[in-house]
């Protein structure tokens, strides 16, 4: 799941990424020697800031007497990460099971921080998980994680302010959503068809969406280019959405300003990761039965091309003490009887199986008009363009981007693309100090 907190620096925090077996090997145990065989008591400790995890321990240990979960917030993201370093380092308190962002699995599975799932079997799974989140969770081959929630990119929009503003079906391609977004301005001074103050992980969706592959990574090995023909078209497009005054450069994302905007519908759209349905309703409660949900609006008419905008995953450090009780548990809520338990308690997941049932696909929404979300939600899912990839050391990237970009939303000086480029120069600079070879 996608974080809306500015994230620091990692760059003075983090060891090295090539700093490997010195760090990160060791540790570990199998049934043999303390997993969860055997029948003796096992403790495992699991660290998440998904609360719907520990929504799936009291079924989990019902059915697994011998093995106790204790499920710790050690903080999101960025925090976790540091803490889960540090404690490698240090060669205590490592947790059995870790909360990964997508993006961030190829930073702990290259050192070999990670434990490779394929000794537990995992290939049997494949089949439950829409391919694009099987391959968020591969690097060079293997296996390191197993997708637990998922955010394709979707449109919500406030019928009503579009109704108002004379759009009356949601935009289905980008020059649609141009035309409605000039008719949405023309409401009023505080009227925006969207809002954006410098968030890479839309900026990204939107190049995802039209092809645009700048990353691309092979083992050590990283290519960064913004200027491929999908990026620069992206790029292009969202350019003059800026240039021309159609978005809203002064309300930042998740803050009160953006509630506000919301309840009050002088925010006609926000596209972003299907995991919106569950905070939207909390954020914006004067707008219930006004919003929808629809697809990306696409590049060219007929088509049906998706990208992702978060999601995460857990993994076994090669640390771990528990190792086989682990994956015990990471089975049970991605798949087994403590999966229909998160679900219901709000979280979306990339399983097949619950997004091709009839409850999930007929399910209707008060909030969202009676709209049955679920079924456009599987779809948006089922359509996210393959091939995507992001650098190992993209949690460092991202923490740079705002500081990058936040001069041309504040003043207007320079570009999307003189951003990237800046961005590139850095992400080459820095990948190359961690011991990769980028270009």
């Amino acid at each position: 799941m996608r974080l809306s907190q500015k994230v620091r620096l990692l760059s003075a925090v983090l060891v090295p990424m090539l700093a490997l077996a010195a760090c990160s090997g060791g540790g570990g145990s199998s049934a043999a020697d303390g997993g969860a065989g055997g029948g003796e008591q096992v403790k495992i400790t699991v660290w998440s800031w998904d609360g719907t995890v520990e929504r799936a321990v009291p079924g989990f240990e019902a059915a697994n007497p011998n093995i106790q979960v204790e499920v710790v917030n050690a903080g999101s993201s960025q925090d976790e990460y540091k803490a889960l370093d540090n404690a490698i380092q240090a060669g205590s308190g490592v947790p059995d099971l870790v909360m990964f962002e997508y993006f961030a699995v190829p930073y702990f599975a290259i050192p070999g921080k990670l434990t490779d799932l394929g000794e537990f079997g995992v290939e049997r799974l494949k089949s439950d998980y829409v391919p694009a989140a099987w391959s968020d969770v591969t690097v060079n081959g293997k296996v390191y994680a197993l997708p637990s929630d998922y955010g394709p990119s979707a449109m919500f929009y406030n019928k009503a302010t579009l109704d108002k503003a004379g759009v009356k079906e949601p935009p289905a391609t980008w020059d649609e959503y141009y035309e409605a977004a000039k008719k949405v301005r023309a409401l009023g001074d505080d009227y925006y068809i969207a809002q954006d103050t410098g968030d890479i992980f839309f900026l990204l969706s939107l190049i995802w969406q039209a092809g645009g592959r700048p990353f691309k990574v092979n083992g050590t090995k990283v290519r960064i280019d913004f200027t491929d023909a999908g990026t620069t078209k992206a790029v292009a497009f969202w350019q003059k959405m800026l240039d021309e005054d159609l978005i809203n450069t002064k309300i930042t994302g998740w803050s009160d300003d953006w509630n506000r905007a919301l309840n009050d519908g002088t925010l006609a759209t926000q596209t972003m990761g299907g995991w919106l349905t569950s905070t939207l309703p909390e954020r914006a409660p004067k707008a219930a039965g006004d919003f929808r949900v629809a697809l990306m609006p696409q590049w060219q008419e007929g088509e049906k091309v998706g990208s992702a905008n978060g999601g995460s995953s857990f993994g076994i450090p090669a640390a771990a003490e528990h190792k086989e009780a682990a994956f015990k548990f990471l089975e049970y809520f991605t798949h087994g009887g403590g999966l229909s338990s998160r679900v219901d308690a709000g979280a979306f997941v990339p399983n097949t199986s619950v997004l091709d049932s009839e409850k999930f696909q007929s399910e209707t929404n008060e909030y969202f008009g009676d709209q049955k979300v679920g079924s456009v939600l599987a779809e948006a899912t089922q359509i996210v363009g393959s091939g995507w990839q992001y650098p190992p050391f993209f949690e460092w990237a991202r923490s740079i981007y705002g500081d990058i970009a936040s001069p041309y939303y504040t003043t207007g000086q320079g570009s999307l693309a003189q951003i990237l480029e800046e961005w590139k120069r850095r992400c080459v600079q820095y990948g190359n100090e961690q011991g990769f070879e980028v270009s």
